[in-house]
């Protein structure tokens, strides 16, 4: 077993932020999910640090389908961290805990109207946009509410992640998002622009889970900024975000060799920078 953290064997026993996990078994009984909360805001700080540093205007958001309590989303918000939620139940989890609501990215390919109106009305920063009819219920509940809401297109870049097939996301005939493929995109940023109470303030992309190698985010940096720059000799908007999203590798089994977070962030702002 490979010990993070906090946690070590003491006597043929596992210790997490020094208790033992046999006691916490006897007061709260089993299965039972133990969080170590030093090691999760070291994390946070790390990212941060390699997002964010030297004076970068970037945001990093915590993917709240993880894990998502009112506690996790208060020690998000404290490390300046921004949240991504995929239902109207992290949402609502979110906004009882207090967390700001403009930090918020509202995913999900199946949103329904209820959580589209929910989302809304509590003003959530920014909606991840994955099909034509969304465009027109957010722009509907936005005029219903007297505002201007800030969407995010999520683009299928058509990025090979490396990864499992049960968990790509990027690939053209994902699910998730719009294709590149017949000017699809072209002709969903023109549909935005015509909403009156939608502001197009980007792109998204999600390329996968479980990846080890950093080439398909700088690949996905590369097609997104280049759709990016297309979008503008186009329409003349020039769009001011761009989110990118993939899961970075992690220890499961021996065979698994993940990077240090710090080599995945750092090759996806050195592909921003040179393009």
């Amino acid at each position: 077993m490979k010990l993070f953290g906090s946690m070590k064997v003491v006597d043929n026993e596992l210790i997490i932020g020094g208790i033992k996990c046999s006691d916490l078994a006897k007061e709260y009984g089993t299965p039972l999910y133990v969080y170590d909360e030093d090691l999760i805001r070291d994390i946070c700080k790390r990212y941060m640090k390699a997002f964010c540093g030297d004076n970068r205007s970037n945001r990093v958001a915590y993917a709240g389908k993880a894990f998502l309590t009112m506690a996790m989303c208060k020690i998000v918000n404290e490390e300046g961290l921004c949240l991504d939620v995929v239902s109207g139940g992290e949402l609502y989890t979110a906004y009882k805990s207090g967390f700001p609501m403009e930090k918020i990215y509202y995913h999900g390919n199946n949103k329904t109207l209820d959580e589209i109106d929910m989302g809304v009305k509590l003003g959530v920063g920014r909606f991840v946009v994955d099909g034509f009819s969304e465009i027109h219920h957010i722009n509907k509940a936005a005029e219903k509410y007297n505002t201007k809401q800030k969407v995010l297109l999520r683009i299928t870049p058509g990025i090979e992640a490396h990864t499992h097939d049960y968990i790509k996301t990027g690939q053209i005939d994902s699910k998730f998002g719009f294709t590149l493929l017949n000017n699809n995109v072209i002709e969903v940023v023109k549909e935005v622009l015509k909403a009156e109470n939608i502001e197009l303030a980007g792109f998204h992309c999600h390329i996968g889970s479980q990846i080890f190698d950093t080439q398909p985010y700088k690949d996905a940096v590369d097609v997104m900024l280049s759709l990016m720059q297309s979008i503008y000799d186009e329409t003349g908007y020039m769009l001011k975000e761009l989110d990118l999203g993939g899961g970075i590798g992690i220890y499961y089994t021996e065979a698994d060799k993940p990077l240090e977070l710090e080599d995945f962030c750092g090759a996806i702002l050195e592909a921003y920078d040179k393009k």
